[in-house]
């Protein structure tokens, strides 16, 4: 092995938000330099960052211009301009993940149709062009509809149980999904090298708020049998290698009551499903990130300890400057990891920040998880 090059380089993030927060921590460790570009002139990135440029994610001469000045162009959020850094990759610069994957990943309909092409297993699907559309498919119901592009932390999807509900649909082009009715949801992260080399995280199982679409807890490792694991961590393994993708990618997955997995969705980068493996395993998704746009040797994957995540988020009813309630009485209790993400104010259910509870006992795990999210409340 020659000697690593990667301290010289610039990695530029679009996106500023806490997954770039959480990355620049990492990155400290290795000296890396980051610059990042955000919209917000006080994204949580603004002040830890090397480089910080307010700019639009979605501008092509905008993302061009923050793309020269680096070496290795990453993603903290999809949303971007794709056109921007295909030109940028076409000029010897490394965007990982590629524009492609992006590209395919931003529009849920060619994300599916990827699945369907590929034989991944997935949910049956319909393209739909609006909302009339979505009305001439009642034999499909009970379904899910998405919105093609633009859907983002449970915005953009809507549950159309009968005919009645049809009112819900989205007037733009969209996926009506087949409701599946699954045991659990879980998810895979799954790293890829240059250099071909890839790694999964151990599988999480995921618990999501029942009228937002968010995430409220995760536990790791999922109660469900090690076949399961393997069989869930091998297609997060087939998605990552026919996208034929360098970088992160964050799987999620439905198991169904006849023991079937499917994927649901997936996100090219850090995600919500991993934030707890920066106390829980070997190396952080986000370390893996890092190691894999930057042409590092992945690191070892394996837990450390029984892990839950309970998300922080903005308290219903509360608009205004945050205030974190019951903070010093949870951060007594030994095991639990408060990250909060550097946003000053508060609306209903930002995410505003994450606690990671370590415990080796599933049951108590799962209790302790519930007191802390009903301890710490974020208010204004």
């Amino acid at each position: 092995m020659g000697q690593a090059n990667y301290q010289q380089q610039v990695l530029g993030i679009l996106g500023g938000g806490q997954l770039g927060r959480m990355l620049i921590q990492s990155a400290i460790n290795y000296n890396l330099t980051v610059h990042i570009m955000d919209p917000d002139p006080e994204a949580p990135c603004k002040n830890l960052c090397r480089t910080f440029v307010q700019g639009d994610l979605k501008d092509y001469d905008t993302v061009y211009a923050f793309g020269k000045t680096c070496d290795v162009i990453s993603i903290e959020i999809e949303h971007v301009n794709t056109a921007a850094l295909y030109q940028l990759e076409q000029e010897g610069k490394k965007v990982f993940p590629q524009p492609r994957v992006i590209e395919l990943i931003q529009d849920k309909r060619t994300q599916k149709q990827f699945y369907q092409d590929q034989g991944i297993p997935t949910a049956p699907f319909v393209l739909t062009e609006n909302k009339a559309d979505v009305a001439r498919h009642l034999d499909f119901l009970p379904a899910v509809h998405k919105l093609g592009k633009e859907g983002y932390d449970g915005r953009g999807v809507q549950t159309i149980p009968d005919a009645g509900a049809i009112g819900r649909a989205f007037d733009a082009p969209g996926l009506l999904e087949k409701f599946v009715d699954f045991d659990k949801e879980l998810a895979v992260i799954v790293a890829r090298n240059e250099h071909g080399a890839v790694k999964t995280f151990p599988s999480v199982e995921c618990a999501f708020h029942p009228v937002h679409n968010l995430v409220e807890f995760l536990f790791s490792p999922a109660e469900i049998s090690p076949e399961t694991d393997q069989k869930a961590q091998a297609l997060a393994l087939k998605v990552i290698e026919k996208l034929d993708m360098v970088g992160l990618l964050a799987v999620e997955l439905f198991v169904t009551k006849s023991g079937e997995i499917l994927v649901n969705e997936i996100a090219p980068r850090p995600h919500n499903s991993g934030h707890h493996t920066i106390e829980a395993n070997f190396t952080s998704q986000f370390e893996q990130h890092l190691r894999a746009v930057m042409g590092m040797p992945l690191g070892d994957t394996g837990i450390r300890s029984g892990a839950a995540m309970v998300n922080l988020l903005g308290e219903a009813g509360y608009t205004g400057e945050a205030l974190v309630e019951g903070l010093d009485e949870a951060i007594q209790e030994k095991g639990v990891y408060l990250h909060l993400y550097g946003k000053k104010l508060t609306k209903p259910f930002r995410k505003m920040g994450h606690v990671t509870v370590l415990e080796a006992d599933t049951g108590r795990l799962r209790e302790k998880a519930q007191r802390i999210k009903e301890l710490i409340k974020i208010k204004a």
